[in-house]
């Protein structure tokens, strides 16, 4: 008959493993946290995102002729003019944050939001990545996921049925 005798590394994990206890615990939460439905996920990620964005027009609208400047000497935007890329910048603003309220054509409007992102993060504010590493998160997964049953979306029958929605 053969003993075994446990390694240094077997003792070390027998000594460190999560207890049964916690680990049934956990189970359930996780059980429970899963039940959440997606779709409402989707309307929080559509609802907080399209704040983000609907917050900045209604910053730049509120004084234009100091949105321009701003756009003329901070953001500098490369191959557009502060007049245009000010302009381009609140209309998608607005525009795409009320069709993600809505639930609308929610997969085309994201495009728009990461281009803007994509744009902010490489020639305005590359050290502000934290904040649009989220905001691009948010986005990536509308697009991906697209706006769930609760939206204009599955009402008009422009998003397919995914088994993942139920």
């Amino acid at each position: 008959m053969r003993t075994h005798i446990a390694s240094p590394a077997q003792t070390h994990r027998a000594s460190t493993a999560v207890p049964a206890g916690f680990r049934a615990r956990l189970a359930v939460v996780t059980a429970f946290l899963q039940r959440l439905p997606l779709p409402l996920l989707q309307l929080l990620f559509r609802l907080a995102i399209a704040a983000v964005f609907l917050k900045g027009g209604l910053t730049k609208t509120a004084n234009w002729m100091l949105t321009v400047q701003l756009f003329a000497d901070e953001y500098q935007v490369p191959l557009l003019s502060p007049e245009i890329a000010a302009m381009m910048s609140v209309t998608f603003e607005f525009g795409c944050s009320i069709l993600l309220v809505l639930g609308l054509a929610t997969r085309l409007a994201t495009l728009p939001l990461l281009g803007m992102l994509a744009v902010i993060q490489t020639f305005v504010y590359p050290n502000a990545w934290s904040d649009h590493l989220t905001w691009g998160s948010i986005l990536l997964f509308l697009l991906t996921r697209g706006a769930g049953v609760l939206s204009l979306d599955w009402l008009l029958g422009l998003e397919p049925a995914s088994p993942r929605q139920e």
